[in-house]
């Protein structure tokens, strides 16, 4: 089984932080596992501590079948990027994780002040969904084999990624 990241953070990847950051953190995501519900805070105070020291980076990896509303939340967060709204939407997809149905997923993005027909257009466009497809394929590629699995300067994390370990560890790399 592979542990390295199979396919390279690019121009197509949902980046936060300084693309030149000593350290780089791809986390392959599920919008509705709980564990990935868990992790979200905890990324986000990682992202805090090191600030420009990291780059962040999200793919899906929907599992459908035990979460079948995944991967149309990631399909809105994905539709949403077309507007420029991908992080604020991911951030409140996680932070609604209870309902992620299309109402709810709706409501969300004109909470954040989306045009709503773009929004519904861009959801039903296939490039949407094609990106979602694209980042499970990297994430199966690369060896992923639940959510939320981690990469850190392009090799698989396996250590614990509760708070003070995972900061502990990428700190240890600057």
């Amino acid at each position: 089984m592979s542990t390295q990241l199979k396919k390279a953070v690019n121009t197509k990847d949902h980046v936060q932080g300084d693309s030149n950051a000593l350290i780089e953190l791809v986390e392959y995501g599920d919008y509705q596992c709980p564990h990935c519900g868990h992790a979200y805070p905890i990324i986000k105070a990682v992202q805090e501590v090191l600030g420009d020291k990291l780059k962040f980076v999200f793919r899906n990896f929907p599992l459908t079948e035990v979460h079948p509303d995944a991967f149309n939340a990631a399909v809105a967060a994905e539709a949403a990027a077309f507007q420029n709204k991908f992080w604020e939407m991911h951030d409140s997809i996680f932070e609604h994780q209870r309902d992620l149905s299309w109402d709810a997923l709706f409501s969300y993005a004109k909470a954040l002040g989306m045009d709503m027909d773009r929004f519904q257009k861009d959801i039903q466009d296939t490039i949407a969904a094609a990106k979602v497809e694209s980042d499970f394929e990297s994430g199966v590629r690369s060896g992923v084999n639940g959510t939320p699995s981690f990469y850190i300067n392009g090799k698989k994390y396996e250590g614990d990624w509760e708070a003070q370990p995972l900061l502990y560890y990428l700190q240890s790399l600057i």
